[in-house]
């Protein structure tokens, strides 16, 4: 069948397309295939679409890429915010960590500062201890507590401190070692080691202070009693303690270290005068020299036994049997030992600041002139030579060779043998 005849056979006849192009007298004539426009149609399409998507995205593309970089810059900024609040969280942990370590080390310092100012101190606090206990000075009771591990006045507690110290000095913590956690934690705990220690030197040295400061009152009370009963028999001793006489002033370089040393100063001060004054009680004569024997004759006026008149008793006789011990009643030296007159055998003895006393009617005389005699020595035997009526101990106190009453130095003796037991 043709071409015509389909045509014909299926209705109507289709139309060519014909496109006519004419040029002044040339004419040309293209048929128009269906496919051909339908290619041509889709290709145009295609490029339609392409230039207006090129526009587009011409247009579009400044903001997508601007919106592209802020994206980014925000991120970024994020990021950099982010580093710099770890760095600074970092920061303040090495800062808190840093001045954590050095409070530590202050108060290794403080603690190694007391420990040495203890143990500096230990010397002079026995020296001065035993000499308050040698003046008859009662230490004050301390009541027992942890501080007193590192007391002065116990020698292993020295030790016991420098080991607490090391074991502080060798924690972890102090050499800033391991993660911050760890290290925080062993600052934690040194510290509050440190802490405790040095709260317990504190105390120790605060007890310290006391216990000088209560002695030193003692000491001054003593002293004071003792040359009150001293004075009241007419003598007068010399007490005072020698001043410093000069030199630079230079500010103290430790004020807590020169307030110990004050103390220690004063507490020194007050041994010195009262033991002065214990030495002048010791070596004066304050004794007895016929120790629970009556006294049978005062000193004063009275009737002479030979002369029968009224005549001044130089001295005080004490009833006793010939033989009986006859005893100094102080220290000091023998300046006569021999038969003296109406004394018979007659025993003096110089006991300083114009003080002596006389020892008559012996009859044995155990000392030479020139011995050194202690107090409650045996010097003699009482008897009845010289001029006496019956055997008896005389004796005499004189003061630059007059006499004056013995019984005021008996009563002073009786009063002082409680401040010196």
């Amino acid at each position: 069948m043709t071409r015509a005849g389909k045509d014909l056979a299926f209705g109507k006849k289709r139309q060519q397309h014909v496109l006519i192009l004419a040029s002044g007298e040339k004419v040309r004539h293209i048929t128009i295939r269906p496919w051909l426009a339908a290619t041509a149609l889709c290709v145009a399409g295609l490029l339609s679409i392409g230039y207006i998507g090129s526009t587009a995205y011409l247009i579009l593309r400044d903001d997508l890429v601007g919106a592209t970089i802020a994206r980014q810059s925000r991120m970024q900024t994020e990021y950099e915010d982010r580093i710099a609040a770890l760095r600074a969280q970092v920061d303040r942990v090495t800062s808190k960590q840093v001045l954590d370590q050095q409070a530590v080390e202050r108060k290794v310092e403080k603690l190694l500062a007391q420990q040495s100012a203890l143990t500096s101190r230990h010397g002079r606090m026995s020296e001065l201890l035993e000499r308050a206990e040698k003046s008859g000075l009662s230490e004050p009771a301390i009541e027992p507590s942890p501080a007193n591990a590192y007391a002065p006045n116990k020698k292993a507690s020295l030790s016991g401190a420098a080991k607490a110290i090391d074991s502080a000095l060798s924690s972890p913590s102090t050499g800033m070692k391991g993660s911050i956690g760890y290290a925080s934690g062993h600052d934690k705990l040194s510290d509050r080691s440190l802490s405790l220690m040095i709260a317990s030197l504190d105390k120790v040295e605060s007890e310290q202070l006391s216990r000088i400061a209560s002695l030193t009152l003692g000491a001054a009370s003593k002293a004071d009693a003792m040359a009150d009963i001293i004075r009241r028999t007419g003598i007068r001793i010399d007490d005072s303690v020698p001043q410093d006489i000069g030199g630079p002033f230079v500010e103290p370089v430790n004020t807590s270290s020169a307030t110990f040393e004050e103390q220690l100063s004063n507490l020194d001060s007050a041994l010195i005068r009262l033991e002065t004054v214990r030495g002048a009680a010791v070596s004066l004569p304050f004794g007895n020299p016929a120790p629970g024997r009556e006294i049978s004759s005062r000193f004063g006026n009275r009737i002479d036994p030979f002369l029968g008149r009224l005549a001044l008793h130089a001295g005080i006789d004490f009833v006793a049997e010939t033989g009986a011990s006859v005893q100094t009643t102080g220290a000091g030296t023998v300046t006569s030992a021999g038969f003296s007159g109406g004394y018979g055998n007659m025993v003096e003895v110089d006991h300083g600041n114009g003080i002596t006393t006389r020892y008559g009617h012996l009859s044995e005389i155990l000392v030479k002139e020139g011995d050194k005699v202690a107090l409650g020595e045996v010097i003699g035997k009482a008897g009845s030579t010289g001029r006496s009526t019956g055997p008896h101990v005389h004796y005499e106190v004189r003061l630059n060779d007059n006499p004056v009453d013995p019984a005021r130095f008996l009563l002073a003796g009786t009063e002082l043998k409680t401040y010196l037991q």
